[in-house]
């Protein structure tokens, strides 16, 4: 079972969200609250945001009957896309303007557990025997 979470106009650019965003791309998600928890950068936050939500709704759709901590769940999918600029003009030398551009981004999280849930019907198959 796969849950998603994301977070957009993020004030911060992209570069600086990939960073961090490359830390705990495929990492479980107990280990990656723990790298964001003690990660300096401003973009942990976020994350660790972000990542919070993705693991309540994968717990959403299993309709609160199963808890996250009992399921090995993992970062499937993370990625940081760029998002609208705010263009601001601030004073230079000679009476010109120079153009300051404020970035932000958008992030989505996947989270799946790597065991299915007895719910999704997953029947254990009898391995093939090789006839000779």
């Amino acid at each position: 079972m796969e849950a998603t979470a994301s977070l957009n106009s993020i004030p911060m650019s992209v570069r600086k969200m990939r960073l961090v965003v490359d830390l705990i791309r495929g990492k479980r998600v107990g280990e990656a609250l723990g790298i964001l928890e003690y990660s300096k950068q401003e973009a942990a936050i976020w994350l660790r945001k972000n990542l919070l939500s993705a693991i309540a709704n994968w717990e959403y759709k299993t309709d609160g009957l199963e808890s996250a901590d009992e399921y090995d769940l993992v970062i499937s999918e993370i990625f940081a896309d760029a998002g609208a600029q705010i263009k601001r003009f601030r004073p230079a030398p000679h009476g010109r303007a120079h153009r300051i551009r404020k970035h932000s981004c958008h992030i989505t999280i996947k989270v799946s557990n790597s065991v299915p849930l007895p719910s999704e019907g997953v029947e254990a198959s009898e391995p093939e025997t090789v006839q000779e």
